[in-house]
């Protein structure tokens, strides 16, 4: 029927809705229950903050800014105030909607494997009271939505998210952009302390990604979910003849060592200190849920 959606390689904002009731089975972690503030995705602690802690005398070294007046005043003696750090509870999912992402042996795209697992991670957010906002990364301009609370922004994420994977489809025929610029935008969008979530199969990094995160992870905490299909870990040697939904045709080549390709995007992310999360896009979201409950963990 014309219009139907596809599974697999069309996005339901329907179905990303319905994944809701799959967030928060387990147990609340140890870093989650330490938490000083509400918010689901526990972020590394940045900055200074703004919270007041104490008033003490003035050490050399301290700042000037720092200066309490009212102590300085009534004690003739300097005093500073010393602040606690907060935990920002802004999160962006970075969506990665390119045309490479476009692609599935198994079950689904790899890109809807990628907003399945941004969908729940975000769920899982709004319900513990964070701020969520979305990136959703094409060949054309990105889709944003600034963080927000509660799960109304959430519902909007996931309607711009479907969105944005149709306008994809409508251009899977072009090249790849580098994801390191889009990284650079999404970074921009995010407060200092915040938490980035990309899912991608990081194809066509560009040659400024290792750049791009390095600085990044001196503002923001990342977290990669590296999506994945079978064809690219299994695939024997071979070409593989395809069709695509709107009727172009071409061929794959399959190559061994395809775990081993996987295993050298592990290992840049390490050694980028990146945590990464491994999702098999043949894997439906009932498997990929208690994964994503591993997230704080690799913080």
């Amino acid at each position: 029927m014309d219009g139907a959606l596809v599974p697999g390689v069309d996005l339901d904002a329907t179905a990303l809705m319905g994944l809701k009731h799959l967030t928060g089975r387990g147990a609340p972690t140890g870093a989650r229950r330490l938490a000083a503030r509400p918010g689901g995705i526990v972020t590394r602690r940045r900055g200074r903050g703004s919270e007041i802690d104490d008033v003490r005398p003035w050490v050399d070294g301290d700042d000037i800014r720092h200066v309490d007046r009212n102590a300085t005043a009534r004690t003739g003696l300097l005093h500073a105030r010393t602040f606690r750090d907060e935990r920002e509870r802004a999160v962006l999912l970075v969506a990665d909607f390119r045309p490479a992402m476009l692609f599935g042996t198994r079950r689904a795209f790899r890109s809807v494997a990628a907003a399945e697992a941004l969908a729940m991670v975000g769920w899982r957010a709004a319900a513990e009271g964070g701020r969520i906002g979305l990136l959703a990364v094409g060949t054309g301009e990105p889709s944003f939505v600034r963080p927000k609370g509660g799960e109304r922004a959430m519902s909007a994420i996931v309607g711009v998210m479907a969105r944005a994977h149709a306008d994809a489809l409508a251009g899977a025929d072009r090249a790849d952009p580098p994801l390191a610029d889009s990284l650079e935008t999404a970074v921009g969008a995010l407060p200092r302390g915040g938490h980035l979530i990309l899912a991608s199969g990081l194809d066509e990094p560009g040659l400024r990604f290792d750049e791009v995160i390095k600085a990044a992870a001196t503002r923001v905490a990342i977290t990669v979910l590296l999506v994945a299909d079978a064809f690219e870990r299994d695939a024997p040697r071979g070409a593989y003849a395809f069709l695509s939904r709107d009727g172009r045709r071409g061929w794959l080549s399959g190559r061994q060592g395809g775990e081993a390709h996987a295993d050298y995007r592990r290992e840049r992310l390490a050694g980028l200190g990146v945590g990464a999360i491994e999702i098999d896009a043949a894997a439906g979201p009932e498997r990929v849920a208690p994964l994503l409950e591993r997230l704080d963990a690799t913080r």
